[in-house]
């Protein structure tokens, strides 16, 4: 078994709306039925018995080494506590090669997953042995240092409940929520508002205290020490007992409570200094909690007790704490619900203060503190309170976030009750936290969980609000960036700032931020990472749908311009046209449930894929009376179609017409494949709600030139000739173009073209023979990338297509694109036609530009 060509699929995809691993795995012939492998199950159960049951769908007979690497990839992660559960084996033509996809939930482990599937499946076959309880741990302890902390988790939880999208920005805990201009950002609890000056003044104890005490909140008295003299100084002015804590600390680090002794306060100094400038304060007595502060509301409270075990007699002190410790929910960091109990030396002089040793072994029931201070960083617990808290509590609490500007605040309060208010028990906020953990509110210790990661999306995203922009995902085989741009137009005139991506580059606001092919997922994250876009329009391109999936989960409008006769078949093990339609179709299946697919009806294919839409379906043709068409209109649902020499977006009653005249890429509508992205590009903006004005507007103004739209179908003229520049490259749009072409007059008519070595021989061949039979003059020239064919071998190709020509009574072999361009120009005769099928479709084009420009000049200085 050899496994190759590991992908991960970060997006929909292919297979499933899943993030995948996804490989290509070739099995021997012995391999691609276990039941030919004597033994190898048993074998394989005994060292792995939570591998589970046959692949769903397989026949026992016909399970492959590669259903077994499947399933033992699932089983691994979901025994590591990973909430996965799709999986996929599927055989390709190719006899024992197969292609397997699994889910996972973090990319790291569901890659390491896969390897450790391999090594038990080798293992297997060899007779080695296997640690699997080895692997499992390597993958748990991999995902909790990789996946969102309990705080991040449940906000993104709370955001994904409400259809918000989110993307994590690094390893850690930066998030972003919402798309463009829409976008909002988290780290960890803190939310992108909060300004630097106001976690700097929650950061500085002292003068937080300051500005509360300002702002008539009860703080307790105290001030930073310079020394462990000058500490035991300010304890003794203050009045014992004392609390000492880094002027600049968090998560309770370096803090120690109730301090009564010069012993005890020395040590306390030592571990506060190790972190920074010593605050010493004066103790309040009772109970220490923390308020959480969301925007202008009290949202959850929470007493914390600090870490500490109970004796049975039996055990010591250190022993007890490892039981404790032992517990599954108490983790090292913050990726667990609780976090395990320090055992160091402030957890020793605090036994020393109970006349305990690390070795000694508490009576049965006595209680042996560890800490004096409850910071769940320590190893405390916590118990909910919010409904006990008294208005005026929550008031202060309130006034205190507030006060230093934090819009998230956990506010840290000792008293002996939130029942009553702190002034009427000398209780007081003892500190503010900008980037409050909210593992003690959602998982408490005892009481129920609050759900604070709504309280924290709700702070950042009205009711109602989702966070996004319109999204157009525009695929097909041809005809995708024209009208990819023409949607782009059209958004842009209404006023929108339109993020775009094609094969041509990255676009915001009509500036090119990107260049070369864009029409893949990472290109579409980047703009949706944008806060400049308004709306974003994504040419969506196969190959990026094959190597990681789309770059959104779901798009408001998706459209199927064509797949006609396909494209690139006998790639990725994509060979047919249904297995291109398969897997165009991704973006219509992830089509928001309020949204629009708009699908070509006089493309049977295409019209399939209308089952699939989770939303509703637009269908576009010219001829009004085609039977999905007249179906679709029957039964009032949304179509565009041509009447006469109109566009006619048709609901029910409802007309609106746009005179083709007043659509110049048309051409008065002689420009077929251009009607059709018209009205595809139409069909888009009509679902994503732009209104009618600004359609017509964007229309008229749209001019199909080499600035708009490079490479598609750009007339110039050239000495009283004709010039038309085009990137069509398959013999759909052969066909599409020789069409549009016989609308234009013209005395002799000549095409420049090449082919891509990686199309299939036929299909090659297929475009010369459809241009054969409308141009007179055919000059072939080698493309600048043969991809692995030999030298000459397309022009042979393209040669051979042109065997039986009816028309085409010259043929010219040139190497190189601009000497073609060159020889091509030079024989043009006023009232010529000349179709250039550019290859460097920048370059080509810009040198084109140059030698029309040239030309033109000429022109002017004859007498």
């Amino acid at each position: 078994m050899d496994v190759s060509r590991i992908r991960a699929l970060r997006g929909p995809n292919l297979w499933s709306r899943h993030t995948a691993v996804e490989a290509i795995v070739s099995c021997a012939d012995n391999e691609r039925a276990i039941a030919r492998l004597p033994g190898f199950e048993a074998r394989l159960r005994a060292r792995f018995p939570g591998i589970g049951a046959v692949p769903a769908g397989a026949q026992r007979g016909d399970i492959s080494l590669a259903h077994v690497l499947e399933t033992a990839t699932l089983a691994l992660q979901a025994q590591a506590g990973c909430p996965v559960t799709f999986s996929r084996t599927s055989a390709t033509l190719e006899a024992g090669v197969y292609q397997v996809v699994v889910e996972y939930s973090e990319e790291d482990v569901g890659r390491l997953a896969l390897e450790l599937a391999e090594q038990l499946v080798q293992a297997t076959l060899s007779g080695e042995a296997f640690d699997v309880t080895a692997a499992i741990a390597r993958l748990r302890e991999i995902d909790e240092d990789v996946r969102l902390g309990p705080s991040t988790g449940a906000i993104v939880s709370a955001a994904v409940a409400r259809g918000i999208p989110y993307r994590r920005l690094t390893q850690g805990s930066l998030v972003q929520f919402g798309w463009g201009s829409r976008q909002r950002r988290i780290q960890a609890a803190e939310v992108d508002s909060t300004s630097a000056v106001s976690e700097s003044i929650a950061q500085d104890k002292d003068l937080t205290k300051k500005l509360l005490h300002a702002a008539g909140v009860p703080v307790p008295i105290g001030r930073p020490a310079s020394s462990v003299d000058d500490a035991w100084e300010i304890a003794c002015e203050i009045g014992l007992p004392v609390v000492l804590k880094p002027l600049d600390g968090n998560q309770g680090k370096g803090v120690t409570v109730n301090i009564v002794d010069r012993a005890h306060l020395e040590l306390a100094y030592a571990a506060a200094a190790e972190i920074g400038e010593v605050l010493v304060e004066k103790y309040l007595p009772g109970s220490d909690f923390r308020m959480l502060v969301v925007g202008h509301q009290l949202v959850a409270a929470a007493r914390r007790d600090p870490p500490h075990v109970i004796g049975d007699g039996v055990h010591t002190v250190r022993e007890l704490v490892d039981a404790v410790n032992a517990d599954p929910r108490r983790g090292d960091g913050h990726a667990t619900s609780l976090t395990k109990i320090r055992f160091d030396d402030i957890a020793v002089a605090r036994l020393t203060m109970q006349h305990l040793t690390p070795t000694s072994v508490p009576e049965q029931g006595q209680r042996v503190s560890l800490r004096n201070n409850a910071n769940l960083s320590t190893g405390g617990s916590a118990t909910d309170v919010t409904d006990d808290v008294h208005p005026e509590v929550a008031a202060r609490a309130v006034a205190a976030a507030q006060m230093i500007g934090l819009h998230i605040c956990g506010v840290d309060v000792v008293c002996e009750s939130v029942l009553r208010p702190l002034e009427e028990q000398d209780g007081g906020i003892v500190e503010v936290n900008a980037a409050p953990g909210l593992r003690m509110h959602l998982s408490p210790s005892y009481g129920k969980g609050r759900p604070v990661g709504e309280a924290m999306i709700g702070h950042l995203y009205a009711p109602g609000d989702d966070g996004r922009i319109p999204v157009i995902a525009v695929t097909g085989t041809n005809g995708k960036t024209t009208t990819a741009r023409l949607i782009t137009h059209l958004f842009a005139t209404s006023g929108l700032r339109v993020g775009m991506t094609n094969t041509d580059g990255v676009y915001v606001n009509g500036r090119q931020i990107d260049s070369g092919d864009c029409s893949g997922p990472r290109s579409a994250r980047n703009v949706l990472m944008h806060p400049d876009v308004d709306a974003a329009v994504f040419e969506t391109a196969r190959g990026g749908v094959l190597r990681e999936g789309l770059g959104f989960d779901r798009c408001q409008v998706a459209v199927v311009t064509n797949i006609g006769a396909g494209d690139h078949l006998g790639l990725n093990y994509i060979t047919t046209v249904e297995d291109l339609a398969v897997l165009k179709r991704v973006i219509v299946q992830n089509v928001a449930t309020s949204g629009y697919a708009v699908l070509n009806a006089a493309d049977p294919i295409v019209v399939t894929m209308a089952a699939t839409c989770p939303g509703q379906v637009i269908f576009f043709a010219a001829d009004r009376q085609h039977p999905v068409m007249a179906t679709h209109r029957a039964q009032g649902k949304r179509c565009i179609y041509i009447d006469q020499e109109h566009l006619v977006a048709a609901q029910g009653a409802r007309r609106e017409l746009i005179a083709l005249r007043d659509i110049p890429i048309t051409r008065n509508g002689s420009i077929g494949f251009q009607v059709e992205n018209v009205m595809a590009s139409v069909a888009a903006v009509w679902g994503a709600g732009l209104d009618w004005d600004s359609i017509r507007r964007g229309l008229a103004s749209f001019v199909n030139d080499s600035d708009n739209a490079p490479g598609r179908f750009n007339v110039m003229d050239y000495r009283g000739a004709t010039v038309i520049a085009d990137y069509g490259h398959n013999p759909d749009a052969m066909r599409a173009l020789v069409s549009a072409v016989e609308a234009l007059p013209a005395q002799r008519r000549s095409v420049v073209i090449s082919g891509a070595g990686d199309r299939r021989d036929q299909d090659i061949r297929e475009q010369t023979q459809i241009l054969g039979g409308a141009f007179d003059d055919v000059i072939l020239y080698q493309d600048a990338c043969q991809r692995g064919r030999e030298d000459g071998e397309v022009i042979g190709l393209l040669r051979e297509g042109l065997g039986n020509a009816t028309r085409t009574t010259r043929i010219d072999e040139i190497r190189g694109e601009f000497l073609a361009i060159d020889t091509a120009l030079d024989r043009l005769e006023p009232g010529d036609l000349c179709l250039v099928l550019v290859d460097q479709v920048e370059e080509a084009l810009a040198y084109l530009s140059r030698r029309i420009k040239g030309g033109a000049a000429e022109s002017a200085e004859t007498p």
